[in-house]
């Protein structure tokens, strides 16, 4: 009896899939020219939306210390306020702000995220640890964020290829803690087996429902949820820092693990090797502050506004044709309850560039939506899954995101059909989609700074090796407004 008791509690060898993250992190050399091209227009793209978040009255009431009136010597700083918070509130701060617009990079998968969620806690921590290090013998720079980015992303990404958190009821910002957790024990200087314990601390969590990505909750905690992930990522790499020990089997622990607790019995899967491969494909939204899946329909909408604009009252009925996870998450009927209703609903995203010709953030405001003729819409249209669509969307050498969108008339009459297979911001439209990208974030910028500041920070993306070598707390600094 004592020897089967002392036999069930020797402690486990770490699960395989908490080991090759962590040599990962640990181990791996960024070599890609391609990745950190896109990394570093990714950092430029997440600041940006932060920025423009930054006029959303419901985002900044979330921002700054928890204590009103307190703050944190050489603290981490929040790009575009001059909030000086410990990094872990900072992290949260950053992480909310680049995602609360829904206009921040996307991958989609069996799993879908926003892997420049992670850039919350990194942001804050490499701020943080500069600031304190300032004239030290390890100066983080730019290019660390950069090839942290890159990590982040593939970990998120990889993850999310073979494993659908989603149908188990799990929001995907899990895939953000677990990123975020990897990469902060790296900069914190933590061992691999310390790397491995706060990886352990990240699964074990109770993880996020997505209850509120859906009606009837949907609503505005699905956009800080993603800083709530970045930053509980870096908490947990700080407490292994401080000597927490780690939890060895926590993925597939016997009645007690993630994977029987909470994944119905699946063990977490992996179809690739941990690259750079996410980064290089990584999805950015150009043009329209839309949930991705969407994004192809805004884009036909547009280009079908000059045949209806003038039709609007004589449309019959509107057919949409998307991929089978567009029908799963965004087709919504009914009304729409607020801001974050809206951005998930593929019918009102379509509806208002069909009428206005554009879709924007403030176009998911209350008074906005109070507009009839955008439910009148609504109610014409039909959304059903192309078996196209679903193939290519899920092949890895297309990873195409189409829909289509046709306008029938009460006389009989129709637009043509219009088919688009990848949006503005997807890999295979880089060269057309980089100067947009780069339009975008100037007017962030240009909306946020001074004239003067503003021409600073664009003259500094563009010049890449001035930025990469760039202390992290000089570049931090440039950021915060004059």
């Amino acid at each position: 009896m004592s020897a089967h008791f002392a036999d069930s509690n020797v402690r486990p060898d770490p699960d395989p899939e908490l080991v090759a993250i962590a040599e990962y992190v640990s181990e791996f050399q960024v070599e890609s020219e391609e990745a950190i091209e896109t990394a570093r227009h990714c950092l430029m793209d997440s600041l940006g939306c932060a920025f423009l978040a930054l006029d959303f009255e419901a985002c900044t009431r979330h921002l700054g210390p928890v204590v009103e009136g307190t703050t944190v010597p050489l603290g981490a700083r929040v790009p575009g306020t001059r909030y000086e918070l410990d990094p872990i509130k900072a992290a949260f701060d950053i992480g909310a702000t680049i995602r609360w617009l829904d206009f921040n990079d996307t991958w989609l998968a069996a799993e879908w995220g926003h892997p420049s969620d992670n850039l919350g806690a990194i942001l804050a921590i490499t701020d943080f640890l500069s600031r304190r290090n300032a004239g030290g013998d390890k100066t983080l720079t730019v290019r660390d964020i950069l090839v942290c980015m890159i990590k982040a992303h593939e970990i998120q990404g990889v993850l999310a290829l073979g494993n659908s958190f989603n149908r188990v009821g799990i929001d995907h910002v899990v895939l953000v803690k677990v990123a975020s957790t990897a990469v902060c024990a790296q900069i914190l200087g933590l061992s691999k087996s310390q790397i491995i314990d706060a990886l352990s601390h990240a699964w074990v969590d109770g993880q996020a429902l997505r209850t509120y990505r859906h009606a009837p909750n949907a609503g505005s905690r699905k956009s800080w949820a993603a800083g709530d992930a970045t930053s509980r990522g870096l908490r947990l790499a700080m407490m292994v820092a401080k000597g927490e020990m780690g939890l060895p089997s926590v993925l597939s622990a016997k009645g007690w693990g993630f994977s029987d607790v909470l994944f119905k019995g699946n063990k977490i899967s992996r179809s690739r090797p941990y690259g750079s491969y996410v980064m290089e494909n990584v999805l950015f939204k150009v043009s329209f502050p839309a949930e991705f899946h969407a994004q192809t329909a805004v884009e036909c909408a547009v280009e079908l506004h000059p045949q209806v604009k003038d039709r609007l009252d004589s449309i019959e009925s509107i057919k949409l044709k998307t991929q089978e996870p567009g029908v799963r998450i965004i087709s919504k009927e009914g009304p729409l309850h607020n801001p974050a209703d809206r951005d998930h609903c593929l019918q009102y995203m379509v509806a208002v560039p069909l009428i206005h010709g554009n879709l924007t953030a403030e176009h998911y405001e209350d008074n906005f939506a109070a507009d009839p003729g955008i439910d009148e819409l609504r109610a014409k249209m039909s959304v059903t899954e192309d078996p196209q669509f679903t193939a290519d969307y899920y092949d890895p050498d297309k990873r195409a995101i189409g829909n289509s969108v046709q306008v029938f008339f009460k006389d009989g009459t129709s637009t043509g059909e219009v088919s688009i297979d990848y949006p503005i911001g997807h890999r295979r439209r880089r060269t057309e989609g980089i100067p947009l990208l780069i339009e975008k974030f100037r007017s962030a910028v240009s909306g946020h700074f001074s004239e003067t500041q503003s021409e600073t920070i664009h003259e500094l993306f563009n010049e890449p090796n001035r930025l990469d070598q760039m202390p992290v707390s000089e570049f931090v600094n440039s950021l915060i407004p004059v």
